[in-house]
């Protein structure tokens, strides 16, 4: 059972990956890796950085006990719902949870967010590399779509990560497509239930349907949903992470379940 004002690491890592999960605030010093989706900041600097945050949020320090008791504390006191992880990234990192390489992450801009550009009308691919910075990498992150021949233009004007298309790291490598790349690049291949995603978004992405049965249906959901967006590509988002965040709830709560007709009988 956690401690008052504490959440354990096994409730948090149930969190990571869907809209519900709160801000995770690193106070240690820069290392090699990162909880998913956590953002560093200096403790001696809370007053300066605190109201970026609105809560919920969960501090971590490297034991649970040095700095993250005190600057959870401050938060609250200044009315962020704010807790701390029990036993700190010690404990996170001991629980075999994922990690992120911090040394693969973009830089930010003075708001503390980062930037990718890729082409637009996006579909499989397009949607699923957004829906992994957002859950994985950057909560905050800007997400621009602009037509095919300007990406990498944009890219190298306002200094944003460009993304699927030729010629840039984050993009196909022969039958992976960019979803894969972006997992092996920010370290977080080996997850069960992000690799799955991928064989599907693989799969439906490069008409590879025989990669895994969801493959086919996620293609006929993604084309539909743009049909429906038309060239509102942020609209395509806010449509399309409502399918990678269900999919990713399958993946690890319901992916064995089957349904059968006629129903039992109670």
């Amino acid at each position: 059972m956690s401690a008052l004002n504490a959440i354990a690491p096994d409730k948090l890592f149930r969190l990571i990956g869907t809209a519900a999960c709160p801000a995770i605030i690193d106070l240690r010093r820069p290392s090699g890796a990162l909880i998913p989706a956590s953002r560093q900041r200096d403790p001696d600097s809370v007053d300066r950085w605190a109201s970026q945050f609105t809560g919920p949020a969960v501090i971590v320090c490297d034991d649970g006990k040095q700095l993250s008791p005190g600057v959870a504390a401050w938060l609250r006191h200044r009315g962020i719902d704010a807790e701390l992880l029990e036993g700190g990234f010690e404990a996170w990192q001991s629980a075999g949870y994922p990690l992120v390489d911090a040394a693969k992450l973009p830089e930010r801009d003075p708001d503390g967010r980062t930037t990718w550009v890729t082409r637009a009308r996006p579909k499989v691919d397009r949607i699923a590399c957004p829906w992994l910075i957002r859950r994985f990498i950057d909560p905050r992150a800007r997400i621009y779509y602009v037509e095919p021949g300007e990406v990498q233009h944009i890219a190298d004007d306002i200094g944003a990560i460009p993304f699927d298309i030729e010629g840039v790291e984050i993009s196909h490598e022969g039958p992976r497509c960019s979803f894969d790349t972006m997992l092996k690049l920010f370290g977080l291949e080996g997850n069960p239930h992000l690799d799955r995603i991928a064989l599907i978004v693989r799969g439906a992405d490069t008409a590879r349907y025989d990669l895994a049965p969801e493959a086919a249906g996620l293609h006929a959901v993604s084309l539909g949903l743009s049909a429906l967006a038309g060239d509102d590509d942020q609209g395509m988002i806010e449509r399309g992470f409502m399918v990678y965040d269900a999919l990713f709830a399958w993946v690890r709560h319901a992916a064995e379940e089957r349904h059968n007709w006629p129903a039992k009988a109670a």
